[in-house]
């Protein structure tokens, strides 16, 4: 049986960001991918949006790896030539109760290390873009987009380059420990496989729960619950009326129904938040009602444009509904029991802004003694 140094599951975007991580360190890596195509879940089912690290507490990982991995981000894309764009996002507050929200933004973007947050009255939205609706509001000038397939194309390039090897279609079925590290079965195209690995990374997203089931010898209550928060997303038919991103102040489960741009300038709305127990992404047109009424208390003029289904996406959450936001979960031996073992929970926004971040913690936790 072949053995490898380090077996990451899953290519997604972190995924993929780890096995760049691992392979530029020197590391024998080997990525498995059950579906067909690289980043097909979450990492091609979201905003696009490079975040600043305005949301998050104090000393949490989404906080600190936000911040690190946006600034990184931001460099990598200069560097491999990714389409991005610094667009800056307004956060506006429609009502006095979401104004002293705004504080809270604030102080949470000043606690992780963001200053360049400006504060906005009325007429200062006004100014910045015309069609917007809003008594108060805050400017992040440091919040951008970036086309995420193109990144992922260019993560995978790079961990390839340095002898990374990716197999599509190819499921884990069985983690089991051994005097080596682990041996994993997998069910590949042309049928079932074992190969060893004497490291092991699950950061298989959506299905990291279902990898975390088929692994021998996890202690009790190591796996956290799973919910899933499906998102859904409307596009504005036509020219978009803003040059900025435009958010809402934060709901429960997510940052509100907000308008971002593509790389060519379209506008879409979303996501809303709907807790479900499947992963599903169609989009109910029906929901278009809900959409508007969201919409027109910071842009009235949604009234006279046109909406139309665009896109969903699932976003895998360790916390449920009526519940705080989750942190990143990264569990190594020290709660999970089996070394050489990684596994990643929860990681959902701002995962893509976190990635470089997130892959260089990782490989630190890999590298770093049990205690």
């Amino acid at each position: 049986m072949d053995r490898i140094d380090t077996l990451i599951i899953g290519a997604g975007v972190v995924g993929l960001a780890i096995a760049r991580a691992c392979a530029l360190k020197g590391h024998d890596v080997a990525i498995l991918e059950a579906e067909g195509r690289i980043g097909s879940m979450t990492s091609s089912r979201n905003s696009e949006v490079i975040h600043a690290g305005l949301y998050y507490p104090k000393g949490s990982l989404k906080a600190r790896l936000c911040v690190r991995g946006r600034n990184q981000l931001y460099a990598y894309a200069a560097e491999k030539a990714i389409p991005h764009k610094f667009l800056g996002k307004l956060i506006v507050a429609r009502n006095d109760a979401e104004r002293a929200m705004l504080d809270h933004i604030l102080t949470a973007a000043h606690d992780a290390g963001v200053y360049d947050l400006e504060r906005l009255s009325a007429e200062d939205l006004n100014r910045r873009e015309g069609a917007l609706a809003g008594i108060a509001g805050l400017f992040s000038p440091s919040t951008g987009i970036i086309d995420v397939h193109a990144y992922m194309d260019a993560l995978l390039m790079d961990a390839e380059a340095h002898g990374a090897m990716l197999a599509l279609k190819n499921r884990v079925t069985a983690i089991t420990p051994d005097d080596g590290g682990f041996t994993v079965g997998v069910m590949g195209e042309d049928g079932p496989y074992e190969i060893g690995a004497r490291r092991v990374v699950n950061a298989a997203g959506l299905s990291a729960w279902d990898v975390a089931q088929t692994i021998a010898g996890l202690r009790d209550g190591a796996v956290p619950p799973r919910f899933y928060a499906k998102g859904c997303y409307f596009r504005l038919t036509g020219p978009s009326p803003f040059s900025h991103l435009i958010y809402p102040v934060p709901v429960p489960g997510g940052l509100g129904i907000h308008l971002t741009l593509d790389m060519e300038g379209g506008a879409r709305f979303g996501p809303n938040v709907v807790w479900t127990d499947t992963v599903d992404y169609s989009v109910d047109p029906s929901q278009e009602a809900a959409f508007r009424d969201a919409i027109e208390g910071y842009y009235p003029g949604i009234r006279d444009r046109s909406l139309t289904p665009d896109f969903a996406g699932v976003r895998p959450k360790i916390a449920g509904p009526g519940r705080p936001g989750a942190d990143f979960m990264i569990q190594t031996e020290k709660v999970h029991g089996l070394p050489g073992l990684i596994q990643l929970f929860g990681i959902e926004s701002p995962g893509l802004t976190s990635s470089l971040a997130l892959a260089d913690y990782v490989v630190a936790q890999l590298s770093a003694p049990a205690t």
